[in-house]
């Protein structure tokens, strides 16, 4: 059996491709039911991202074609392609976007002020628009894909490994699995996991009423959805504070009610509820799939790394990473959770670019200069 912690949306679409190839599964989370925690207070935004090129964005625009697809076959009620527009953060912003425009996901358009007018927009000077981009219920699509996956509720204090199980320690109880998949998200303690740099973005969405039709979705520095029943999603992952309550002094969607005012009119926005939730990304910004290194054992063994000496990796045996989504989780999740399934049963090889080893030899090297600068031997 495989166990996979967490229902966020990266642990429901690891349980359902593990499913579908076959495998049985069982997934584990402390709450009972999924998306309880960052992946609910999402926006659900499933877009391409621009710039200038790269490996993260040719990354994320190939997992934004997987996940359209993905949730228009299984979540068609829950998933909403109704376009994106892709507005300029700030005159500088703007002026970038010509050099963009050479690496956009396909198909787009250009929009100018006027085009941006029709949709409701003021003082916009346009942007692109992906019109097979949209937004999600982020919870129902995560009900939708755990409902065919065996669920167990219960608040994971300790894992151990013994023979060749896993067991996962709750307060009353225990769960024996042949391979684990963490995703977990930013609370990545019940291992040593520093290696990965796994820290916590916080995300704030409103959902509120409006008399006002919102034909697309936009992106700036923040998003606001199309509106349907007369409802909008206004959200961004917008808070780096590690208090971010304190930071938002109680009020963590008053910035982006003020930024939408000043691009649409807001007058009849009447808030209904508010979500607010950690998501958690990597040292590098890419995602963290695959096998886990055996940090502690490492250490011990071949002590001589940190300060610049080679060893062959030690990973753990039937454990597995899913995680370091950041904002884009919606988008990044399907594609990510299929290439750890078909590395989980079929060995398939990993994109490096997400292959967790690639942070550890850094992170180790970090280690040795901080013990040099404490004089430690």
């Amino acid at each position: 059996m495989i166990v996979v912690l967490g229902a966020g949306i990266a642990g429901v679409t690891a349980a359902h491709f593990l499913k579908k190839a076959g495998e049985e599964v069982l997934l584990v989370d402390r709450s009972d039911v999924p998306a309880s925690g960052g992946s609910g207070a999402a926006g659900a935004f499933v877009s391409p991202k621009i710039g200038r090129g790269g490996p993260l964005q040719e990354l994320t625009n190939d997992a934004f074609a997987f996940a359209k697809d993905f949730y228009r076959k299984l979540t068609p009620h829950a998933f909403h392609a109704d376009g994106v527009l892709r507005i300029p953060k700030n005159p500088e912003d703007e002026a970038k976007f010509e050099s963009y425009e050479a690496f956009n996901y396909r198909p787009y358009e250009r929009w100018d002020a006027v085009k941006a007018r029709e949709a409701g927009l003021r003082d916009v000077p346009g942007g692109f628009f992906f019109p097979e981009a949209g937004d999600g219920d982020a919870r129902e699509i995560c009900r939708t894909l755990a409902a065919g996956v065996p669920r167990r509720q219960m608040n994971v204090e300790r894992l151990e490994r013994k023979e060749d199980r896993w067991l996962l320690h709750g307060p009353q109880e225990r769960i024996e699995a042949e391979r684990l998949v963490l995703a977990t998200g930013y609370e990545s303690d019940l291992l040593d996991l520093r290696y990965l740099g796994i820290k916590g973005l916080w995300g704030s969405r409103g959902d509120y009423a409006t008399s006002r039709h919102f034909p697309i979705s936009m992106h700036k520095d923040f998003s606001l959805s199309s509106s349907r029943e007369g409802r909008v999603k206004l959200g961004a992952t917008h808070v780096k504070s590690p208090e971010p309550c304190r930071a938002c002094d109680g009020r963590p969607l008053a910035s982006l009610e003020a930024k939408a005012a000043e691009i649409t009119d807001t007058s009849d926005f009447r808030l209904l509820e508010t979500f607010c939730g950690m998501r958690s990304t990597s040292r590098d910004h890419f995602p963290v799939v695959g096998p886990v290194i055996d940090v502690p054992r490492m250490l011990e063994e071949s002590p001589a790394i940190v300060r610049g000496a080679k060893a062959p990796l030690i990973h753990f045996e039937g454990l597995y990473l899913l995680n370091g989504l950041g904002g884009r989780g919606f988008v990044f999740a399907p594609l990510m959770a299929r290439m750890l399934a078909e590395h989980i049963t079929r060995d398939a090889a990993l994109d490096r670019r997400i292959h967790p080893d690639r942070l550890f030899w850094k992170w180790v090297r970090r280690v040795g200069q901080q013990r040099d600068e404490r004089g430690e031997k």
